[in-house]
């Protein structure tokens, strides 16, 4: 469990929090903690302990919560944190990915390092210790608001880190003591404003977000590499892609795009007998990818933006003695960014889906089979397949409603207006996983079509990238001939995808600002 981490460089926390580094948080990791860092999270601490006992208010550590800050909290400080953790203990619905969880703990780790929190060192040394194991605490997906902070998922998160609840160890899920002593990690103690600091910020918005951003660009890439895919196999001339064309349209995104398709599709051959002009799902792929990598790239920077923000209430600055009670934990801009993740991943799950509708239509296919069957009539060929992948885009469709614009009062009014930018965050992962599955679908009915084409009219792909691409696919997903369950090869070949857009994922990191 810890020899993973240890082949691995350790990640200093002085730095910046990347998609990338989530990602590898799904795994043990090492987390490297500075002198300086380690400095500036004790002197806050000592800070925080000053004023609290010099008699000033401090929301939360002094003072009941939300709208009982009005009243006195508990005079013990230890007391105080069992307070903040037990009545936030209500969460509901399965528990969220072990995955998901281990990157919310990242991102609440990296922001606790700013030294902006009043947290104890112990603390952070605690999480870096549960990260360095494959421990990740149980977290039902229902209960946050994302308005001050996604308090009731990082309650749980807290619960099992103390020994109570239930926690994930490598992937078996067991009462949290038991996970916590197999692991060799000790239950955290928490004391002073220890609590409230755990759970005061939207970590798991955060961290969805982040996870979302870098599956989605991935699938982007994705979308390039099918659409060339399926506009050489299918003989397309790529007129459609000129230069002059694409700048007169104006959005620099596009521009790209269409470069990058025309260098997949370099060495096409266009088949006789095709239109002037291909339907949409072929002839405007530029300007659709175009506008998924231009919302893709605003959401990355908004998300990457709040990755190095520090999300709590309240601040403390001992340079300046004071300390701020605002709404820094309020998550309104990941909430946006999150449901334009949404709309974004589900325009180009339409477009798959519409790509693989071409492909099985024989009026429109080039004149390859319906449904791709070897046999038609015999056999069935990705019949099944396209049903699986119009249930799966109709999905999409119906979680791409906004949730960052649902508000809904709560809290005794204390909570007026909220972002629900969790549930947006987790709407954004749970769509890049079903983009997924249309990209893996798309792939084995192009892997089929190849088949069909070579076999038919000797064509198969003329474009070298395209025809790498495809050999890739044929690897691992045999002709359907004759017919046979394709559900685990769809899931097959979205992991090959994935794989042919690593490199890609690698550029956009270094990319982030």
């Amino acid at each position: 469990m810890l020899l993973d981490s240890a082949r691995r460089p350790a990640i200093p926390l002085a730095g910046r929090l990347t998609p990338g580094t989530l990602e590898r948080a799904a795994r043990p990791v090492e987390f490297e903690l500075d002198g300086e860092v380690r400095r500036r999270i004790a002197e806050c601490r000592d800070y925080t302990a000053r004023t609290m006992g010099d008699g000033r208010e401090v929301y939360g550590a002094t003072t009941g919560f939300g709208p009982l800050v009005a009243f006195p909290g508990r005079a013990d400080h230890a007391g105080q944190c069992d307070n903040a953790i037990n009545h936030l203990l209500a969460g509901q619905g399965q528990d969220l990915p072990p995955a998901v969880v281990r990157a919310a703990l990242t991102v609440r780790l990296w922001s606790l390092c700013r030294g902006r929190s009043g947290v104890s060192p112990l603390v952070v040394d605690a999480l870096r210790a549960a990260l360095r194991t494959s421990f990740a605490p149980a977290v039902p997906t229902y209960g946050s608001v994302g308005a001050s902070g996604d308090l009731i998922p990082l309650a749980h998160a807290a619960r099992a880190l103390r020994g109570h609840g239930h926690a994930y160890l490598g992937g078996e899920r067991l009462p949290a003591a038991e996970a916590l002593r197999r692991a060799g990690l000790t239950p955290l103690e928490l004391d002073g404003r220890d609590a409230l600091a755990l759970v005061n910020g939207t970590s798991v918005t955060a961290a969805a977000a982040a996870l979302a951003t870098a599956r989605l660009h991935r699938s982007y890439r994705t979308a390039l590499t099918l659409s060339a895919c399926l506009a050489d196999l299918l003989g397309a001339a790529p007129a459609f892609l000129a230069p002059q064309l694409l700048r007169a349209f104006g959005h620099p995104d596009a521009v790209r795009a269409a470069a990058d398709l025309r260098e997949l599709m370099a060495g096409t051959v266009p088949a006789p007998g095709r239109p002037l002009q291909e339907p949409y799902s072929i002839r405007c792929t530029p300007q659709l990818l175009g506008a998924a990598a231009a919302s893709l790239g605003h959401a990355g920077r908004v998300i990457g933006d709040d990755l190095a923000g520090i999300s709590d209430n309240p601040l403390f600055f001992a340079e300046d003695d004071l300390v701020a009670h605002g709404g820094n934990f309020f998550g309104q801009p990941v909430a946006f960014a999150a449901d334009l993740l949404s709309m974004t991943a589900t325009q180009l799950g339409n477009l798959a889906e519409r790509q693989l509708d071409l492909l099985v239509d024989p009026h429109r296919n080039g004149g390859l089979p319906p449904m791709l069957a070897a046999e038609p009539g015999r056999q069935h060929g990705v019949q099944g397949v396209q049903l699986a992948a119009t249930a799966t885009v109709a999905a999409m469709r119906r979680e791409a409603v906004p949730a960052s614009v649902q508000s809904l009062p709560t809290n005794g009014h204390n909570q007026d207006v909220v972002p629900f930018g969790t549930q947006a965050a987790l709407t954004a992962l749970a769509q890049a996983e079903r983009l997924r599955w249309l990209h893996g679908s798309l792939a084995v009915a192009l892997r089929q079509a190849a088949f069909l084409s070579v076999r038919g009219s000797g064509r198969g792909p003329s474009a070298p990238r395209c025809a790498a691409v495809l050999e890739r696919l044929a690897a691992v997903i045999a002709p359907v001939d004759p017919d046979r369950a394709l559900d685990e090869e769809v899931r097959r070949a979205a992991d090959v995808l994935d794989g042919l857009g690593d490199e890609s994922a690698d550029e956009f990191e270094e990319q982030q600002p």
